[in-house]
């Protein structure tokens, strides 16, 4: 499907480069615009500039649509390389944490801080904890 849109896509651009080739220059910037030259009257004209008009079209619907088909199997990807497991942790005091008996997460939280404490003595002041 992607395949024929870019062609079409490649299609239109060179139609539409084609076409806008042909049209009369009006600003004469280089003294190139004036005079007769192979299709000088108004009628081509008109017929250019719509030709250009429906081509700059069809050339921004292939374009958002060749946009949407890229991001269509696009899937949520990580920057950061590697499994989450395989990454390293950080570096401390490995204290297993036994499973809740009785209370909750918390409660267990509770009483691992706690064992961690009674087994560290202060080395100096410390700021006040709170309940």
């Amino acid at each position: 499907m992607q395949t024929v849109v870019i062609v079409v896509h490649l299609m239109l651009v060179a139609t539409l480069i084609a076409t806008v080739l042909l049209q009369k220059s009006e600003g004469g910037g280089l003294g190139m615009g004036g005079g007769g030259g192979f299709m000088s009257s108004r009628g081509t004209a008109n017929l250019l500039s719509r030709t250009t008009a429906v081509l700059a079209v069809g050339f921004f619907l292939t374009s958002l649509l060749l946009s949407w088909l890229a991001s269509y199997d696009r899937k949520p990807s990580s920057i950061i390389p590697g499994d989450p497991a395989s990454q390293s942790q950080p570096a401390g005091p490995a204290t297993p944490i036994s499973p809740p008996s009785g209370g909750g997460i918390l409660d267990s939280l509770k009483k691992s801080d706690e064992r961690q404490q009674n087994q560290q003595a202060p080395a100096g002041p410390q700021a006040p904890r709170s309940q």
